[in-house]
């Protein structure tokens, strides 16, 4: 009698060992009870009926998932090649498990239909200079169809956009027309200030025609110096009076 007591009691316990699951922080379990769902555990420690009850696993980790390198066409029949990546995660384990077969590559060829229906969207310029917003369109698209699938798109990032080399050629000309236009419209803005200020000192010399002689004067010393050469002036009469009256009136008061 007790043979049997303890013989039941040896596979109760081991049935009971049997049933028992440990679950990581970042993990859940769906659990299914003769076929149907019956409710999620995890983390830690917790028991299931062996052989009637079936867990799933599902990883709420954020994960990555590379996009293939593919070729695609941009609104202005531009034919490019784009590598891209998608990060997302678990939100509702029980519809990853249950709504879709293979939610990693369900996810994956809905961010890749979706990317080449985008960038056919928007012209080749447009995908250079406003990848953020093509980035954050795509993420809307693919959150919104994997939210029945108890997916979370957190974002997806266009790594690298691959032009071909005789587009590369007709853009690197395109920058360097610009570039050259720019700097001659700067060039043009300096000559014409330039001129500006020397209409207004032209006008301020005619003004006092005394200060036209300073500044030959003054130029003649500047060439004197960067040259080594002997420079003949030419003086007016007018200059070389108001010099010698000015130089009487200082002797005058010298010998005062």
């Amino acid at each position: 009698m007790w043979d049997i007591i303890i013989t039941i009691a040896v596979i109760l316990f081991l049935i009971f060992l049997c049933g028992i699951r440990i679950d990581k922080e970042y993990e859940r379990s769906v659990v299914f009870r003769l076929g149907r769902f019956k409710h999620i555990k995890g983390p830690g420690i917790y028991w299931i009926i062996p052989l009637i009850d079936l867990k799933k696993k599902a990883d709420l980790r954020v994960r990555t998932l590379d996009i293939a390198s593919q070729e695609t066409v941009t609104k202005d029949s531009v034919t490019i090649r784009i590598d891209a990546v998608l990060y997302y995660k678990v939100e509702f384990p029980e519809k990853a498990i249950i709504k879709v077969r293979k939610y990693q590559h369900a996810i994956g060829q809905k961010a890749l239909t979706t990317l080449r229906n985008v960038i056919g969207q928007h012209n080749l310029d447009e995908l250079l200079n406003n990848r953020t917003s093509i980035n954050e369109s795509i993420s809307v698209i693919v959150d919104h169809v994997s939210d029945e699938w108890g997916l979370k798109v957190t974002a997806i990032d266009i790594k690298d956009v691959e032009i071909p080399k005789d587009m590369q050629r007709a853009m690197a000309k395109e920058a360097e027309a610009v570039r050259e236009k720019r700097a001659r419209i700067i060039k043009a803005e300096a000559e014409q200030e330039a001129a500006s200020k020397l209409t207004e000192a032209a006008a301020m010399i005619s003004k006092n025609p005394m200060a036209l002689e300073l500044r030959r004067m003054q130029m003649v010393t500047e060439v004197g110096a960067e040259q080594n050469t002997t420079t003949l002036i030419m003086m007016p009469s007018e200059f070389v009076n108001m010099a010698k009256a000015v130089s009487d009136s200082f002797n005058k008061k010298k010998e005062k």
